[in-house]
């Protein structure tokens, strides 16, 4: 089984979700930096006033910022770990930093279409104490604008808002593209189709990782 795992797919591909199907089944940490900057921006810590700037406006969160803090995770968790990278590397510099620190063995590509993400990250409701996130049709929660599982008030992410969305993509496409190319040169990517039923989805998910 592979045991180092790197997300790649445009936002609201599924790779959240399909991330944690895969911590909760084969027990993989999942490092998702949108995670590790949400709550760096709640502590109000120096890195993360200076992430949210950027996280505002839907642009990409500066390379030193991102990497020092993956590098501080990588170090803690140790050489045996099952890790699962979520949001990272975003981009080639960012991979090359990454390589530096672990060997990947898989780069799973979530491939989905820009009309259908619109409609899944605008209609996107977050918790801002437990990171939990729901969709307005597909998962909503079951008491309007409050979250089941600590019973916050849910709020719509600035950066899943229309205008910013459409600019998320657009800085995808130019930025991060260029990892999947980058993947398939050194033979380490699988591409899944992010469209349709969850589980299914997964079936697909678990094949290329097993």
């Amino acid at each position: 089984m592979k045991t180092k795992i790197v997300l790649l797919g445009p936002p609201g591909s599924g790779k959240g979700t399909q991330g944690e199907r895969l911590s909760q089944e084969f027990g993989f940490v999942k490092l998702s930096t949108g995670d590790m900057l949400r709550e760096a921006v709640r502590n109000g810590t120096p890195l993360g006033l200076k992430a949210k700037e950027y996280m505002d406006s839907g642009g990409l969160v500066p390379n030193d910022i991102i990497i020092n803090l993956m590098k501080e995770k990588i170090t803690s968790l140790g050489d045996g770990a099952s890790v699962i990278f979520d949001g990272f590397p975003r981009t080639v510099e960012q991979a090359n930093a990454l390589g530096e620190q672990i060997d990947i063995d898989l780069a799973l590509n979530l491939d989905v279409d820009d009309a259908e993400l619109l409609n899944r990250l605008t209609r996107r409701r977050s918790c801002p104490k437990c990171n939990a996130v729901y969709h307005l049709d597909f998962n909503p929660p079951k008491k309007s604008g409050i979250c089941d599982k600590c019973g916050a008030e849910l709020y719509h992410r600035d950066d899943d808002k229309e205008e910013t969305v459409r600019n998320r993509l657009k800085v995808y496409r130019s930025n991060t593209m260029p990892l999947i190319e980058y993947y398939e040169k050194k033979r380490k990517l699988k591409t899944v189709q992010g469209i349709g039923n969850i589980d299914e989805i997964f079936e697909e998910v678990k094949k290329a990782v097993l």
